[in-house]
């Protein structure tokens, strides 16, 4: 089945290229300028993914990510200027699974998609149900549960979450975590990871500071408690 992309940005030559770039690799795109666009089109056309601008009128990108990630779990990349690392940051604490800094190359741009909807897409041969404490992880229905209560997870979270409680005591690299969730790992993107464990950590852990599950391991990564 043919995947759907939306492109929200206000510079028209580039969503013009990387809309030409997007076809031509089979993906239908649908376009927006700014972020109150997106929300409408995005309700309408519920696309597979969604490549985001941060600095649009209207609506920027944050307050879109905040609206809609109340209402879908969407992939999201950002775009964002490549001096502006604050502007990755907050993107990924406001629920994007990852970031292509401007100016890009669109064959960049297109390894990134396809990672992150083949993450999305894959299917484990592992087992469908983690349990761990509290926490219990179901692959299948894509859910988690947490205290008897379902949380709402970002694809990037739940993949890390499942990565994690897959392997309990095993100490991740955080290349080794970008590896395992989007099948290339690239040393700009380490601090990707760290963005994500402190989202997961705020849903999953009774207190984010003195984590009960995800530990950090000083030095290497990251690791999911053996209790």
């Amino acid at each position: 089945m043919t995947k759907t992309i939306l492109v929200v940005d206000d510079e028209q030559r580039l969503v013009s290229v990387v809309k030409a770039y997007l076809e031509q690799e089979g993906f239908r795109v649908v376009t927006a300028s700014n972020g109150r666009e997106a929300i409408h089109i995005g309700r309408q056309e519920k696309p597979d993914l969604i490549i985001l601008d941060i600095m649009m009128p209207e609506m920027d990108g944050y307050e879109f990510l905040r609206v809609h990630r109340k209402e879908r779990e969407t992939p999201i990349i950002i775009l964002t200027a490549r001096v502006a690392d604050d502007e990755k940051v907050i993107g990924l604490e406001l629920g994007a699974d990852d970031y292509v800094t401007k100016p890009f190359k669109p064959r960049e741009l297109i390894a990134r998609v396809r990672a992150v909807l083949r993450r999305v897409g894959k299917t484990e041969p592992t087992a469908e149900i983690l349990r761990a404490g509290d926490i219990m992880l179901d692959r299948d229905s894509h859910t988690v549960m947490v205290r008897d209560h379902y949380i709402d997870l970002t694809p990037s979270e739940f993949d890390l979450l499942a990565t994690l409680m897959s392997s309990p005591g095993r100490a991740f690299s955080r290349l080794d975590l970008l590896d395992r969730l989007q099948g290339t790992a690239y040393e700009g993107y380490e601090r990707t990871i760290d963005v994500h464990i402190k989202n997961l950590r705020a849903k999953v852990e009774a207190d984010p500071r003195s984590p009960r599950y995800v530990e950090t391991v000083y030095g290497v990564g990251y690791r999911f408690s053996r209790e």
